[in-house]
């Protein structure tokens, strides 16, 4: 039991909602300072918080039992706080109370595939040879979770089909509403799920079904590329035909719904509900927490969720979160998560492409990127008309150039191509609309060169994504003719498509807007057209229109990036269950690379050089992480005396770690020991700065010497030069100096450098960013 004196540590989450009183109503998160359960609260331990949460908002809501009625989580573990519905009145009181640490709203957030590993190495022709990491571990008995939809448990993906027991150690449960109407079920594999929706119905009013059960076909996509079992023959509507599996097939994964039906205007994935998911992620005994959900809206840490909960789990628990950077690209300071405790992960393509080919009346071929189930023959043309061409009397010019819902006349479209722009509505959606006014196909154009991927959807009618030059050219055609035709080919699997990879044009780029001195994204991954297990209870578009059902389907987004990294770091838990999630980061990042299939830097969809702001460390290479020969490692006290030297006060620190701390006198975030180093605030542009880092040898006894790769712009100086180590787990720190050389003329904001250990076989390599001072 917790003794009378024990402290509560409250954090308050607030989302204003107007109800036709016009009174404003807040649903918040309390956090209050932490109590002394230690790791393991027992049941009355949480009941006592559970009791004290109620005693301390009683007053203010006029009694104990409205109290109860209020709070809709008791955060009673480990983050130790409650979500709350009061009017803005009562909200204001409470957050005077010396035992309130913080209270912020309950704001939402948005969610954020066979042949990925192969690409990564891990699986060759669908044999594992000698170099792949798989030859060692698949992830035995690592314990994934995943925070986004929910699951689609019959999934063969979820297969427990050769697993043994559960691991004793696992402590949570599997959470069917209270009829079982969903029939919903676990598994040896499948270990646990449990949905949070408290948040959701505060916010919005709505209460969305009670179940773990996945009907929008994310969480599905997201988990099973985790953790997901090997299953043969996977493909789309007949496309990309093979072996299915997670980074860690044989890993056990649990599911934590804390995403439902998004409304207009707002996510459907609220802080009250991550944050009670987070907690109950602990407290079950999970190793590894990957979370596809961001918010396009940077916070400060401390009011935010997502890194209230993640620091708990990854600075506090030592249990790796890994998130997505957000699809808000290619902008820059556009990057979510970026917290240094969260393993950032932004999205590239594979050497894979879903091609088919536009035949024009011309004769003229242009090729394009689908998954269409079905084709039009070449042998019987059909008539082509720009969508503008086919709009309804109402719609606008640009709303019917993007094929929007309700936008095409029949009466133009009908058995015609319909040609229709990139943006406004979704992929799918267009060729929904296309069908819906009986177009016999769909070609969709990339409305600029800057958004000039082309991405393969499981379109209902036969379409084609076209680049922007390729849809400029159909547009002419179209015009310049008189009865413009054209055929669409069925889909061919291309291999080995250069340059890959490449960074996505959706994934967000960097500078962190909160932490520019720490470098996010951290790493790249595949993200763009992952075939990964699928919802049954939902069409592939998402559109009432579609009957179809699919039981795996192709995804992009960093949403998909992010548990490419998470199977990678369940298969380097499993090898190294010691390792702290600093560790297993840098073990990643270091062994990154930044070069593409044809040994050339890496670009972006505009095909431009691509830098660290797109990719941090550079595109993952499970094979060299497993082991890295040096790691750069972090703990709990870095964590905090990171938070000193981001400018909190001693009572911000305590809405992370529940008490009083006392930071240094002074902490330089740049002397954070991240595996990427970023160097700002230089005095003026000839003056020099000092960053430490401190290595520890995770290998056998070796020598290393250093590398650096400095712009003209920077003298870089490394002391010392030479790092010997004689046993495992040794330590040894080094001193990086930074000299801005004196320019005539103005330079950009940012230059990019690089430094390298190597011992001839391993290559420890970390990205440098260096922020100049502008003139």
């Amino acid at each position: 039991m917790a003794s009378s004196t024990c402290h509560v540590m409250l954090s308050l989450l607030l989302c204003f909602m107007l109800h036709q009183s016009t009174q404003a109503i807040k649903q918040a998160s309390f956090r209050i300072r932490s109590h002394s359960f230690g790791q393991n609260p027992t049941l009355a331990d949480a009941e006592y918080v559970t009791n004290s949460h109620h005693n301390l908002l009683g007053p203010y809501v006029g009694s104990v039992e409205k109290a109860k009625e209020a709070i809709f989580y008791s955060y009673n573990k480990y983050i130790n706080g409650f979500a709350a519905v009061l009017d803005e009145e009562e909200a204001a009181k409470i957050a005077k109370h010396p035992e309130v640490l913080s209270v912020f709203p309950n704001k939402p957030r948005q969610l954020h595939t066979t042949y990925s590993w192969s690409f990564l190495g891990l699986e060759t022709n669908g044999a594992i040879g000698k170099p792949s990491i798989w030859k060692e571990s698949l992830g035995q008995d690592v314990i994934i979770a995943n925070l986004d939809t929910g699951v689609w448990p019959e999934s063969k993906s979820f297969s427990d089909e050769g697993m043994g027991p559960i691991p004793k150690r696992w402590r949570g449960i599997c959470q069917v509403d209270e009829k079982n109407l969903f029939k919903f079920h676990c598994n040896r594999k499948l270990i646990g799920a449990r949905y949070f929706n408290k948040g959701y119905i505060a916010a919005l009013g709505q209460t969305p079904f009670n179940t773990t059960r996945d009907y929008e076909g994310h969480g599905t996509h997201t988990l099973s590329t985790a953790g997901g079992s090997f299953v043969h023959g996977a493909n789309v509507f007949g496309n990309g035909n093979g072996t299915a599996s997670g980074g860690s097939p044989k890993a056990r994964v649990a599911s934590y719904k804390v995403c439902w039906p998004p409304t207009e205007g707002s996510g459907g994935c609220f802080d009250a509900d991550i944050l009670a998911a987070f907690e109950a992620a602990i407290s079950d005994g999970v190793d590894v927490i990957s979370l596809s959900v961001g918010s396009d809206i940077p916070s400060e840490f401390n009011e935010s969720a997502i890194s209230i909960g993640s620091f708990h789990a990854a600075a506090q628990h030592a249990i790796p979160v890994i998130a997505s950077a957000g699809n808000n690209g290619p902008s820059p300071s556009t990057v979510s998560n970026f917290e240094p405790w969260i393993f950032t992960v932004a999205a590239s393509t594979l050497d894979r492409a879903f091609n088919n080919h536009i035949i024009l009346g011309n004769k003229r071929i242009r090729k394009g990127a689908s998954l269409s189930e079905s084709a039009l023959p070449y042998t019987k043309f059909s008539p082509l008309i720009s969508a503008a061409d086919a709009k309804l009397a109402v719609a606008t010019e640009l709303y019917a150039s993007q094929c929007q819902e309700g936008s095409l006349d029949p009466k133009k479209a009908k058995g015609k191509i319909v040609f229709c722009v990139r943006g406004g509505n979704s992929r799918l959606a267009k060729g929904i609309e296309a069908a819906r006014v009986g177009a016999t196909g769909m070609i969709l154009a990339n409305h600029n060169n800057s958004v000039n991927d082309v991405e393969a959807d499981p379109h209902l009618l036969p379409s084609s994504h076209v680049h922007f030059n390729d849809g400029q050219y159909i547009f002419s055609y179209i015009n310049r003719t008189k009865y413009p035709v054209a055929s669409i080919s069925r889909v061919g699997t291309q291999l080995g498509v250069k340059p890959a990879p490449f960074v996505a044009t959706f994934s967000s780029r960097g500078p962190s807007p909160v932490e520019p001195s720490i470098l996010k994204p951290d790493v790249i991954a595949p993200g763009v057209d992952i075939i990964a297990a699928y919802s049954e209870g939902v069409p592939p578009s998402e559109e009432e229109f579609d009957k179809r059902r699919t039981p795996f389907v192709t995804m992009s987004g960093t949403s998909m990036s992010c548990p490419h990294v998470a199977g990678v770091v369940g298969l380097l838990k499993s090898l190294h269950p010691h390792w702290s999630p600093a560790a297993i980061k840098s073990a990643i990042m270091t062994t990154a690379k930044i070069t593409d299939n044809t040994g050339r830097p890496m670009l972006d969809s505009a095909t431009k050089k691509a830098t660290p702001f797109a990719y941090g460390a550079g595109h993952i290479v499970p094979n060299r992480a497993a082991y890295p020969g040096l790691i750069y490692d972090l703990s709990f006290i870095d964590y905090v005396n990171f938070l000193c030297g981001h400018g909190y006060t001693s009572l911000q620190i305590r809405q992370f770690i529940g008490k009083k701390y006392i930071c240094p006198k002074e902490f330089d975030p740049a002397d954070f020991n991240y595996p990427s180093i970023t160097v700002t605030n230089f005095a003026n542009a000839s003056s020099s700065r000092n960053v430490t880092r401190t290595v520890t040898n995770v290998g056998s006894p070796r020598t290393y010497k250093v590398r650096v790769k400095a712009p003209p712009q920077v003298d870089i100086s490394v002391d010392p030069k030479i790092l010997s180590f004689k046993r495992k787990g040794e330590k040894k720190t080094f001193t990086v100096t930074f000299t801005l050389r004196p320019l005539r003329k103005q330079i950009l904001e940012y230059t990019f450098a690089s430094l390298e250990w190597t011992d001839g076989k391993n290559h420890v390599r970390s990205p440098i960013v260096i922020k100049h001072p502008l003139k």
